[in-house]
């Protein structure tokens, strides 16, 4: 038995995926399987890291200590060959807070700045609450795989002067190559565009893929900001702990200032705590996680094969599916009751992640075997 296939008890634990339901859905008897967290243990390393600190009170202010920088940055090194410094970090309690920064530190109201849709909610929100114009470029379907629009990308590039990346994509999971992170980097150094690039996901890859971070795969990383994040990785969103890296003094010290004007100078004791065991302990757990996720994948690829008009687009990263219900011409509000009055079913429709995205139902399989198996067939008793 995997250590990945123990059910935990998360109603009443203040979970926004098990106990907030009621106020996304209408209902609270859905089995959940939508906002990206895993209904997983973190590694025992963390565990035993959070309980030792706890032993060490008085929990007072704490600074990140040049450690933290340390230890993410070897990870970073390992997993994906960046080498980084340790002066290029900034932290942070999340990526969404990090994104609405770097919209504020980088760019002026009234100011465009620019992403690909469908994608994270966030994207779009995050411009929009700030003051600043959104402008859409649309991901092209080409083989039930997502490609860039080169053409729509840089005539808009022009207009901008931010471009927010989600790398890898979400919700559809795939990993842009090196040779298209080089073009995107080249392309927004040319126009003098700010590229801002979420990698929270960049861990959770699948076997027969690699992801390769923006700034690496640029010739300059000076106007690249990236963020990474343990949360999606190892379950630690509740930590709100995050970094926030980049290369330029100048674009550093820009984000610092926003965040003074927050208010904002340090991580809580236990999001240090818990980051720096995740990435100095927590390699061979995630081993044991994408295994498990790609076992799970498997069971969702087979039974999406057995309902008619269900096609899955096959992601190379994330636990996030991106599931294509476009051939059984439902309404969003057909589709929603088929999902959560008929299957009972927690999980995102398509039309939040923007144009593009009508039509699809985005699912979480990082779960217990036993459950993915049973939102399956949920989902074809649904659309049978």
């Amino acid at each position: 038995m995997s250590i990945f296939d123990t059910e935990l008890k998360r109603k009443g634990t203040y979970s926004v995926k098990w106990d907030m339901m009621k106020d996304v859905f209408g209902t609270d008897d859905l089995l959940p399987m939508w906002v990206a967290d895993m209904d997983f243990l973190p590694p025992d390393a963390v565990i035993k890291a959070m309980k030792k600190r706890m032993e060490e009170p008085p929990f007072g202010y704490t600074f990140v200590p040049p450690e933290t920088a340390r230890v993410i940055s070897a990870w970073l090194e390992k997993r994906h060959g960046w080498k980084t410094n340790a002066a290029w970090y900034l932290y942070s309690p999340g990526v969404v807070p990090s994104i609405a920064t770097a919209v504020r530190a980088l760019t002026k109201k009234g100011d465009q700045v620019l992403t690909m849709t469908p994608a994270y909610p966030p994207f779009f929100s995050m411009v929009e609450q700030n003051d600043r114009k959104l402008v859409l470029t649309q991901l092209i379907e080409r083989n039930t795989r997502y490609e860039i629009d080169w053409d729509d990308l840089a005539q808009k590039l022009k207009e901008v002067k931010m471009f927010l990346l989600c790398s890898p994509h979400n919700p559809s999971g795939r990993i842009w190559t090196e040779e298209e992170l080089k073009k995107i980097a080249d392309m927004c150094k040319q126009e003098n565009v700010y590229l801002v690039s979420d990698e929270i996901h960049s861990d959770l890859v699948y076997r027969h893929a690699k992801h390769v971070p923006a700034a690496l795969a640029a010739e300059d990383d000076a106007h690249i900001i990236t963020f990474v994040a343990p949360s999606k990785t190892f379950n630690l969103a509740g930590m709100q702990a995050s970094a926030v890296i980049a290369s330029d003094e100048e674009v550093r010290k820009k984000i610092q200032e926003d965040q003074g004007k927050q208010g904002f100078f340090t991580l809580s004791t236990f999001g240090i705590t818990a980051m720096e065991s995740a990435y100095s302990e927590g390699e061979e757990w995630l081993e044991q996680l994408i295994d498990y996720l790609e076992s799970n994948l498997e069971i969702v690829r087979k039974g999406i094969q057995e309902i008619d008009g269900l096609y899955l687009m096959e992601p190379d990263s994330t636990y996030l599916l991106w599931i294509d219900a476009r051939e059984k011409g439902l309404s969003e509000d057909d589709m929603k009751e088929v999902l959560y009055q008929k299957a009972k079913l927690g999980v995102d429709t398509g039309e939040k992640y923007g144009k593009g995205g009508e039509g699809f139902i985005r699912m979480n399989i990082a779960s217990p075997r036993a459950m993915v198996e049973e939102g399956m067939e949920r989902l074809k008793k649904a659309f049978e």
